[in-house]
C-alpha cells in the first residue's frame, strides 16, 4: 500500500469522519460559533447550510462533542421520515419510552412534551439537530415548526438545528413555510476553502498521518484547489487518488500532472496508460478489498458503528420577537434610514471613532483628517477591522464601529454600536444614545466593523499545542488572573495539555468556538478580562 511507500502511519485522506482529522478554516470556525451561539439562545431554529462536501456533518458532529454535559442531544442523520416517523425517531434519541405501535402524533408530542418539562426543571437543555434537512417533506418540516410550540411561561424548551445543502434556502423562502424563515434566530453558509485554507488542509491531514516533509508540490496544491474548488470531500478523494497514482508511478513526489490524472479518473474520463496502469489498477483492487473487509469488521464487531469558493459568508441573524410583528419592522428601519441621513458624510468615521474613546474612557480630541486607528495607536491600541455577524460580535464582547448604508444612497456611515440587550441595539451617535430593534438594523448593517484593543505583545499570531514562547507565559498568568489563582514564580513557556484545558474552559464559558487555540477572538477577549474598565458590549461574562 502506498501508506508504507510515503512513509504515513495511515490513509491521510479517509472519507470516514475522524476527529483527529479536523481542520478548522476561518469559515468553519464561523459556522461553527453560530451553531454555538444558537444553542445557547432561547428556542427556535438555527440553519447552517453548504454545497455537498463542504463539512456541515463534521461541524455538527464536532458541536455534539463540545456541547456543555448539561445538554441532550437527538441527532437525525436521515431525515427521509414521515412526521410520526421523525417524532418517534425524536423520542427514541432521547430515550423517551412510547407505545410501541402507536400511530398518534398527539401521544408522542404529549411523551415529548413531559420529558422537556422534566428536564427543564432540571436545568437541562435539549437540541435536536437535522441533518440533510433538505429532504424533510414540507408536511414533516411543519411538524419540526410546531415542536418549537412546546414551551414554559419562560421560555421554549426545545433548540433546533437545521443542517442542509443550498436547497434548503429555497425551500425555507416558499409562502408555505414562512413562519419556520421566521422563527430562524441564526443563519450560516459554510462556503469552500480558499486556495490558502487549501494547502493548509492537505498539509495538516499529512501531518496527522505521520508525514512532515512535502508530498505534494507547491503546482499540485494548486491543481487539487482548482479541481475540486475547494471542496473537502473532492480533496480528499483527488488527493488519496493521486497518492494511489504516485505510487504506481514510483514517484516519491505528487505533481501537477498526477493529480490532473487523478481528477479524471476519479471522474471516470480517461484510464491511465502505460506500464503501469496494470499495476495501479490491482493495487486499487486490493485496496477496495481491503476497505471492504475493514467495513464488514466494523459492522459485525462495533454495533455502535451503525448508531466556487467566496471570500466572505452568507450570515444573517434575525429576531423572533421581530418576526412575529413584522408590521412594525419597516417603520422602526425608516426611523434608522433617518438617523444616518442625518449623519454628515465627510465626518461618520471620525465622529464614531471619537464616540468610540469615550467608551473606553480615552481623552483623545479627533482632528477632522486624522485617523482613528492610528490615534487609537497612540494610547496603545490597535484596530481590528472584520467582517461578521451578531454572534462574531458577542464573541468579541466589545463596542463596536458598524459600517451601514441606507437604501438608495451610494454613501456609508459609520456608527458606533454600544450596546446589546435581548433582541435590541444601542448606538452612540454624536454622544447621543439611540435604541433600534436588532431586526431593523439587519438591513442596514453590510456585516463590517472595527474594534478597538490592547494587544500583549507587538507581533500575535495563534498559539497553540506545543507552542514555546513569552506568550505563553503570558496566556498562564493572564488565565491565573481571570481564575482569581496566584501565580507562580517559575511559568512553563511551553503550551502543553493542562493549558489547552484551560484555555478550553475558558472559550466555552464565553461562546467561543472551544478548539483550544488562542487566535483573535480568543486573544482580544483574553485582553478585555485583564482591563477592569474596559466597555463590554452585553452583559455576558467578561
Amino acid at each position: 500500500m502506498y501508506t508504507d511507500y510515503f512513509r504515513l502511519n495511515e490513509p491521510p485522506f479517509s472519507l470516514t469522519p475522524d476527529p483527529r482529522y479536523l481542520f478548522m478554516s476561518e469559515r468553519h470556525r464561523e459556522g461553527l460559533a453560530h451553531l454555538f451561539y444558537g444553542v445557547q439562545q432561547p428556542g427556535g431554529f438555527v440553519q447552517l447550510t453548504g454545497e455537498v462536501g463542504s463539512g456541515k456533518t463534521t461541524l455538527c458532529r464536532c458541536l455534539v462533542k463540545q456541547l456543555p454535559p448539561e445538554t441532550d442531544v437527538a441527532l437525525i442523520l436521515n431525515p427521509r421520515l414521515t412526521a410520526i416517523e421523525l417524532l418517534a425517531t425524536v423520542c427514541d434519541e432521547l430515550g423517551i419510552s412510547y407505545p410501541p405501535e402507536t400511530e398518534s402524533i398527539k401521544t408522542l408530542i404529549d411523551a415529548l412534551n413531559n420529558h422537556l418539562l422534566q428536564a427543564h426543571e432540571r436545568n437541562r437543555r435539549t437540541v435536536l439537530i437535522i441533518d440533510e434537512a433538505q429532504n424533510l417533506d414540507s408536511d414533516v418540516l411543519e411538524q419540526v415548526r410546531l415542536l418549537t410550540n412546546l414551551e414554559t411561561s419562560q421560555e421554549k424548551l426545545l433548540q433546533i438545528i437545521l443542517i442542509g445543502q443550498p436547497e434548503l434556502l429555497s425551500i425555507l423562502k416558499s409562502r408555505k413555510l414562512r413562519q419556520i424563515s421566521q422563527r430562524i434566530t441564526a443563519r450560516y453558509h459554510l462556503s469552500s476553502l480558499t486556495r490558502t485554507e487549501t494547502f493548509a488542509y492537505i498539509q495538516h491531514r499529512l501531518l496527522v498521518a505521520g508525514r512532515r516533509e512535502p508530498l505534494f508540490t507547491k503546482s499540485a496544491m494548486n491543481s487539487v484547489y482548482r479541481l475540486s474548488a475547494g471542496v473537502p470531500r473532492l480533496i480528499n478523494i483527488i488527493c488519496d487518488r493521486a497518492l494511489l497514482g504516485a505510487y504506481a508511478l514510483d514517484k516519491r513526489r505528487v505533481t501537477s500532472a498526477i493529480i490532473r490524472q487523478a481528477s479524471r479518473e476519479t471522474r471516470g474520463v480517461i484510464p491511465w496508460h502505460g506500464r503501469i496502469s496494470r499495476s495501479w489498477i490491482y493495487t486499487a483492487a486490493v485496496l477496495i478489498v481491503l476497505a471492504g473487509a475493514a467495513v464488514l469488521y466494523k459492522v459485525s464487531g462495533n454495533p455502535a458503528a451503525g448508531k466556487g469558493p467566496t471570500e466572505i459568508p452568507l450570515e444573517e441573524i434575525a429576531s423572533p420577537s421581530a418576526a412575529a410583528a413584522p408590521s412594525k419592522q419597516p417603520v422602526v428601519a425608516r426611523e434608522l434610514a433617518m438617523v444616518l441621513t442625518a449623519i454628515p458624510a465627510d465626518s461618520s468615521l471620525s465622529s464614531s471613532f471619537a464616540d468610540l474613546f469615550a467608551l473606553w474612557g480615552l481623552r483623545h480630541q479627533l482632528k477632522p483628517s486624522e485617523a482613528g486607528c492610528k490615534a487609537a495607536a497612540a494610547h496603545g491600541f490597535e484596530c481590528l477591522f472584520a467582517t461578521g455577524s451578531w454572534p462574531k460580535l458577542h464573541r468579541y464582547n466589545c463596542p463596536a464601529i458598524l459600517e451601514m448604508f441606507i437604501p438608495g444612497d451610494a454613501t456609508k456611515k459609520q456608527v458606533t454600536l454600544k450596546k446589546v440587550k435581548d433582541d435590541e441595539a444601542t448606538f452612540l451617535i454624536g454622544g447621543k444614545e439611540h435604541s433600534f430593534p436588532i431586526s431593523s438594523v439587519n438591513g442596514l448593517w453590510d456585516g463590517s466593523f472595527i474594534i478597538i484593543w490592547k494587544p500583549p505583545f507587538a507581533q500575535h499570531q495563534t498559539i497553540g499545542l506545543d507552542y514555546r514562547g513569552q506568550e505563553v507565559v503570558w496566556l498562564r498568568k493572564s488565565l491565573d488572573s481571570i481564575e482569581g489563582k496566584e501565580t507562580t514564580s517559575v511559568m512553563s513557556d511551553i503550551y502543553d495539555d493542562d493549558l489547552r484545558r484551560r484555555v478550553v474552559a475558558f472559550q466555552r464559558k464565553r461562546s467561543l468556538v472551544p478548539d483550544g487555540y488562542v487566535g483573535s477572538e480568543t486573544l482580544v477577549r483574553l485582553s478585555m478580562e485583564l482591563v477592569s474598565d474596559a466597555p463590554s458590549l452585553t452583559d455576558r461574562i467578561r
